[in-house]
């Protein structure tokens, strides 16, 4: 069957969204691994479930029936708001969510109707702080135009760079830094934002570091770079720093690993097996491999915490999952990452 002809089989976006919060809630999980679980199985709501709870039996054989447990608790981040007063103006005062997102501005001609999309996205998601790779000449003003209720901090201006975006109302700006690579030929730079989220203080950090695994030394020294740089901050700051790192895990245990005082928050979020690969060839269509189809975790999330700690990670999903109508593409060829983080009650 040809792509544009599944295009046509396709539900509406609002039945699409139906369909996941209905697989959610009989399994409950969340609409991200719903979106996984229904795109293989034509949107079938019935086949989707039933394969759900196949895989999840076989898990539960393998390991221990607290791995399916531990699952369902945690994949409902919302659940415990609902015993919460919200406040007028910020329907949730405890939560802080922050999203990280290759948008792969360089691939033309379908670039402004997918970062319009993504612009939507971003909107129905409601981060307070996003970080993004790959923006570019073309694709700045799209995301200037139509998420106004964002303040947008470039780290370039020419050819394709890295952005931040703090949400009016919610986020105070301090200030930005641009920490070039020496060692870069891709135009790569480190973009450091001082800003303070819902009262806390915070550091947020983005880069897209060399590209491809011919230039893993460089990525490797750039790495490092951002690292120290994440260690360099003030203890009262949180600070999260991620992107497209195109990071290999090899590569990351070559310098030594996380370094002391840092996690990694998909791991420290239970390290979901459905959120594993951000760059996924056999499930993202929008580059075409004949053979081969790579699946790679390129997209990483890291944070260190302020003394005394005021945040705790709770939930990290994949994000960018259904086609752009319009185009027939995905919004971009990396899936977004998107987490959550509770205030802490001090």
């Amino acid at each position: 069957m040809s792509e544009d002809n599944e295009d046509e089989n396709l539900p509406s976006a609002a039945e699409c969204e139906k369909r996941c919060q209905c697989f959610a809630d009989i399994t409950g999980t969340d609409t991200a691994l719903a979106m996984f679980y229904l795109q293989d199985r034509n949107w079938n709501v019935e086949i989707a479930v039933n394969a759900f709870f196949e895989e999840s039996n076989q898990d539960a054989t393998a390991q221990n029936q607290g791995t399916k447990r531990g699952l369902s608790e945690s994949a409902n981040p919302e659940a415990s708001s609902k015993q919460i007063k919200l406040a007028d103006d910020d329907p949730e005062p405890h939560r802080i969510r922050l999203l990280s997102w290759n948008i792969d501005g360089l691939d033309m001609p379908s670039a402004e109707k997918r970062t319009k999309e993504i612009c939507n996205i971003i909107k129905k998601e409601n981060p307070q702080a996003v970080l993004l790779q790959e923006v570019t000449p073309v694709t700045l003003p799209i995301l200037q135009q139509n998420c106004t209720g964002y303040r947008v901090i470039s780290g370039g201006s020419t050819e394709y760079f890295t952005a931040i975006m703090l949400k009016d109302g919610q986020v105070v700006f301090k200030g930005k830094e641009i920490q070039p690579f020496e060692n870069t030929v891709m135009m790569r730079n480190l973009l450091s934002v001082q800003c303070q989220i819902k009262g806390k203080p915070f550091t947020v950090m983005t880069s897209h570091l060399e590209s491809t695994k011919d230039f893993g030394d460089q990525r490797k020294r750039q790495l490092k770079q951002c690292f120290e740089a994440v260690k360099a901050e003030p203890a009262s700051q949180n600070v999260i720093f991620g992107g497209d790192l195109n990071l290999r895990d090899k590569e990351l245990s070559a310098i030594g690993g996380i370094p002391g005082g840092m996690c990694d928050v998909w791991e420290a979020t239970g390290s979901r097996k459905e959120c594993l690969y951000t760059w996924d060839m056999m499930r993202n269509t929008n580059l075409v491999f004949d053979k081969f189809k790579p699946r790679c975790r390129f997209d990483r999330l890291y944070l260190r915490h302020s003394n005394p700690g005021t945040i705790k990670p709770v939930y990290f999903e994949l994000i960018g999952l259904e086609k752009v109508k319009s185009c027939g593409r995905f919004p971009s060829d990396h899936w977004g990452l998107g987490t959550h983080y509770d205030i802490i009650k001090i």
